[in-house]
């Protein structure tokens, strides 16, 4: 190996460690963002039980439904990674594809749900529940739409003929860790937003 390639190469693996642990920071601070939505919503509807009834509007099924569609979306994108590693430009399309649509699919449930809350009048200045849940959901499905836009940058970046797999591998695994992250946070909201209020 020439000294070239070697620089090039020490390079090339102090960008991956950079962008690994700017994407680990990122996540950590958004962690922290969403544990202080969450908690915020759950102590006002301790604090204030009969301000709404969301048993009432709520819709398991629906949200059931956008809760599995996200899951199989992350273990598209875990497909997805793993093909890039590989260097299979078109299994890597292909998964990307399937997470975009699941995605989709997700934010359009989101859309009619918020359309049907408001419609029976969960509106944003409905008291402190109303409050605290649409900033919570919303910002997930800002979320939610972010990664998406980042898929389909990349899913055109793939077809210009410019991604090179051993290079654009980091960039499609910190995409993956974002949106298996966006996945977990949902996960937590169905949890302890939507299931505890039919269990409590």
């Amino acid at each position: 190996m020439s000294q070239t390639e070697s620089h090039d190469d020490g390079h090339h693996g102090l960008m991956v460690k950079n962008k690994k642990l700017l994407m680990w920071l990122f996540l950590g601070s958004d962690c922290m963002f969403f544990g202080t939505l969450i908690s915020t919503h759950l102590i006002y509807r301790k604090l204030h039980p009969e301000e709404f009834d969301p048993t009432q509007l709520f819709s398991l099924e629906l949200t059931s439904f956008s809760t599995f569609i996200l899951l199989m979306s992350s273990f598209l994108m875990a497909l997805a990674v793993s093909a890039m590693h590989k260097g299979e430009m078109k299994s890597f399309r292909r998964n990307v594809i399937g997470v975009i649509f699941f995605g989709l699919i997700f934010l359009g449930c989101q859309v009619y749900e918020f359309a049907h809350f408001m419609h029976e009048g969960l509106n944003l200045d409905t008291g402190t529940f109303g409050s605290t849940f649409y900033l919570m959901t919303g910002t997930h499905g800002v979320h939610v739409a972010v990664g998406v836009f980042w898929l389909i940058s990349m899913l055109f970046y793939s077809q210009s003929g410019k991604m090179e797999a051993h290079k654009s591998a980091i960039d499609v695994e910190a995409a993956g860790l974002y949106w298996h992250f966006v996945d977990i946070v949902w996960i937590v909201i169905f949890t302890v937003v939507y299931l505890i209020e039919f269990i409590a």
